[in-house]
């Protein structure tokens, strides 16, 4: 991964920025899928698919590529989103989401869409996934990484917690989970429906290294990914703070946008307060 410097930092913001529109527009002619989390994630896929990853667009089965699993599968316009832009894709294809027949269903598919590297739908099972991919790879001496992108409402899984331990004996220091700390659940704040703290404290209790970052910020985020690719001894869970619905002033740290779309005049509020951080990143940047 090559350092983040200032010229990059901006060019991701814009992207991310970028990302945010699309997962609106996507939503929107979709009629139903996720806001809240899918738009709180477009910093961390832009981190993923334009700084860290080591992989290869035009060659998305490439054996040395790093692997993104994501566990939290409702989130997917995020990935979707920045896989377009990254060029898996064409962008417009980006408006076929949750149609039928459409390569970008409502939880990701391993077998319709290259680059995906995993199905996901049932919370919880990503970490597993992620798990047993970095065992296969450290049995074969490979390179490549593995980064579990998972929610913090799937902490109330046990198989979550299960797979950790796997890690943690093993010793899988190529494998990196990511939790998306955005408090919220469809039902409700996770700290009301089932109480997750104190996270950190559990986490170096299984036996794993701990780093804590504002997911919001690019910057922050790549520097915790740094961090954790130095330790050597064991696996590491990056809590990353979000903010669920970032960039929606109505939506934001509330939980009832979960799963729920603007529409109509707020969808149309929505796109426009987009459009006005594009503008404030761009003469931020000029």
């Amino acid at each position: 991964m090559h350092a983040l410097h200032d010229g990059k930092f901006k060019s991701l913001e814009e992207i991310a920025v970028q990302i945010r529109e699309d997962i609106l527009k996507m939503l929107i002619k979709a009629g139903s899928g996720h806001s809240a989390g899918s738009l709180g994630l477009a910093d961390i896929f832009t981190a993923f698919y334009f700084h860290i990853l080591n992989h290869n667009p035009k060659k998305p089965n490439w054996k040395n590529r790093d692997r993104l699993i994501l566990s939290n599968g409702h989130v997917c316009p995020a990935r979707y989103a920045a896989m377009a832009h990254a060029g898996y894709f064409p962008k417009s294809e980006l408006l076929t989401l949750r149609k039928l027949g459409s390569r970008l269903q409502g939880h990701p598919e391993l077998q319709c869409l290259p680059g995906v590297e995993s199905t996901s739908g049932p919370l919880g099972e990503g970490s597993s996934q992620a798990a047993g991919l970095a065992y296969a790879a450290k049995m074969d001496e490979a390179k490549w990484r593995v980064y579990c992108l998972m929610s913090d409402g799937e902490l109330q899984e046990g198989q979550t917690w299960e797979a950790l331990m796997f890690a943690a004996k093993y010793k899988l220091t190529n494998c990196t989970f990511i939790i998306d700390r955005n408090n919220i659940q469809i039902e409700g704040h996770t700290e009301t429906v089932m109480p997750l703290e104190p996270l950190v404290e559990k986490f170096k209790a299984f036996g794993l290294h701990v780093e804590e970052c504002a997911g919001n910020d690019i910057r922050d985020f790549v520097n915790a990914i740094e961090r954790a690719k130095e330790i050597s001894e064991k696996p590491t869970v990056i809590v990353a703070h979000t903010i669920p619905g970032k960039g929606i002033d109505f939506m934001e740290n509330k939980f009832e946008w979960h799963g729920k779309i603007p529409v109509g005049a707020e969808g149309r509020k929505a796109l426009a307060e987009i459009r006005t951080l594009q503008g404030k990143i761009k003469s931020e940047h000029e």
